[in-house]
């Protein structure tokens, strides 16, 4: 059976627009490395491999909803999910915390970044309609 913070979550999640999404998305990646690397430090690799394959989760969600094509940058940030990926893979395989916080350290700016420009959209958008370009995706590259 479902409890009411799962339903409560749920319901929260699947009604924010897509720039509040992505940074509610990269503050639980934060926490998810945080404390992941904790975790490692501690010597409590299970858990620490828990939240790492939770961030897994939320990097391949960011790649999923990734257009490259919106934006000059898009490449570039594929490349970075990428590389996060795969050394969150291996940093859970090999319960190495240094390498989640590499990870942590590259994660925090692109937070700040899309905090900062959910901001900016939130601002000059019209609340009640989502703007899309001509490819569909939100002013955010994401849709």
């Amino acid at each position: 059976m479902i409890d009411a913070r799962s339903r409560y979550v749920t319901d929260a999640v699947s009604t924010v627009g897509p720039a509040r999404l992505l940074t509610m998305l990269y503050d639980r990646l934060l926490l998810d490395l945080d404390r992941g690397c904790s975790a490692l430090v501690m010597g409590d690799r299970l858990t620490g491999a828990s939240h790492l394959q939770h961030a897994q989760d939320i990097v391949a969600e960011l790649m999923s909803s990734l257009d490259e094509r919106v934006w000059d940058g898009g490449e570039q940030l594929m490349a970075i999910y990428r590389y996060l990926f795969t050394t969150l893979v291996d940093a859970g395989v090999q319960g190495d915390s240094e390498k989640v916080a590499e990870c942590r350290d590259m994660v925090e700016p692109l937070r700040a970044a899309w905090h900062a420009a959910a901001q900016a959209v939130s601002v000059s958008a019209p609340q009640t309609t989502a703007a899309t370009d001509a490819h569909g995706a939100g002013l955010l590259g994401v849709g």
